[in-house]
């Protein structure tokens, strides 16, 4: 089974009511699936990107900021979650983005953040933070592929959407 196909099945089974059961071996598909992008084999696809941020940011009560990083063939290196908010908003610092990336030597970044709102349409404070975090990146030659905004099972991606 593909890794896309997973996360389809893990998506409908979150929206699912789900006892304590059901949400261990959620969680234990969870860590499966991070270890199997953290060895390069998942993320072939804007869906399958758009999919794998949804499982890990759909539930989320509080903003969180991700990064993945990914090396030049675009390859998963890791996924860090950098910055925590509040219900509605989160700080994110130019400066540790690119320390994060020099850390692990990534060529290129996709950023994602969650809207616990439910509306994934993006700001013009995220449209602003975007193009920041862009301008910095370029000075160390990492390309922004992405980013997503995530909103409970709805998601917006800024390259589709031309905005990025």
């Amino acid at each position: 089974m593909t890794v896309p196909k997973i996360y389809r099945r893990l998506n409908r089974a979150i929206r699912l009511a789900m006892s304590a059961e059901a949400q261990d071996v959620l969680a234990a598909a969870r860590e499966i699936l991070a270890t199997r992008i953290r060895h390069g084999d998942a993320l072939g696809s804007p869906g399958a990107v758009r999919e794998y941020l949804q499982l890990i940011l759909h539930d989320r009560e509080y903003e969180v900021f991700v990064v993945v990083l990914l090396d030049a063939q675009n390859r998963v290196l890791a996924l860090e979650e950098l910055f925590r908010g509040t219900l509605t908003q989160t700080s994110v610092y130019p400066r540790e983005v690119v320390k994060t990336a020099l850390r692990h030597n990534a060529a290129g970044v996709i950023f994602a953040h969650n809207h616990p709102s439910g509306v994934a349409e993006p700001s013009h404070a995220d449209q602003l933070l975007t193009v920041n975090l862009k301008q910095a990146l370029a000075l160390v030659d990492i390309k922004v592929l992405d980013h997503f905004i995530v909103a409970g099972t709805a998601s917006v991606s800024f390259a589709e959407r031309g905005i990025l």
